[in-house]
């Protein structure tokens, strides 16, 4: 069983060098940002950190306290479900199936017999992606 839901992300672009990331996931710790997710990786000479956050608000106004610019809200999906062989292959079929291409996908076994993930797709497949998944 899988729950799949529509989430915002808003991204920050940091340095690409040692620490960027830890002292920007301190500050957002320090201001009392949940986060749901986290994702960074390399961008040019920068690097880009996503963050989904259980409170929009209190992560925008962290960043902004924090002189930290974040981009505008955008869409992804947020996967939870029981581990199990083809967990994934499933979730990529329905999507293959109402034939929308998907930009990135991370998932990972979370222990205990779950996983989770997150996925991307072109901002004008967000609401036909939304469907196909049966996301809430």
């Amino acid at each position: 069983m899988e729950t799949i839901r529509q989430v915002s992300y808003c991204y920050a672009m940091t340095s690409n060098k040692p620490g960027e990331g830890a002292r920007l996931l301190e500050t957002l710790r320090a201001a009392g940002v949940n986060l749901l997710l986290v994702h960074g990786f390399p961008s040019a000479r920068k690097a880009q950190i996503d963050f989904v956050a259980t409170d929009h608000a209190t992560l925008a106004a962290a960043a902004k306290s924090a002189k930290v610019k974040l981009s505008r809200p955008k869409a992804a999906f947020l996967i939870e479900g029981d581990d199990e062989i083809g967990a994934v292959a499933s979730v990529m079929g329905r999507l293959a199936a109402a034939k929308i291409g998907v930009t990135a996908l991370t998932a990972v076994c979370a222990g205990m017999g779950r996983y989770g993930g997150v996925l991307w797709v072109a901002p004008r497949d967000v609401k036909r992606a939304g469907k196909a998944l049966g996301a809430r």
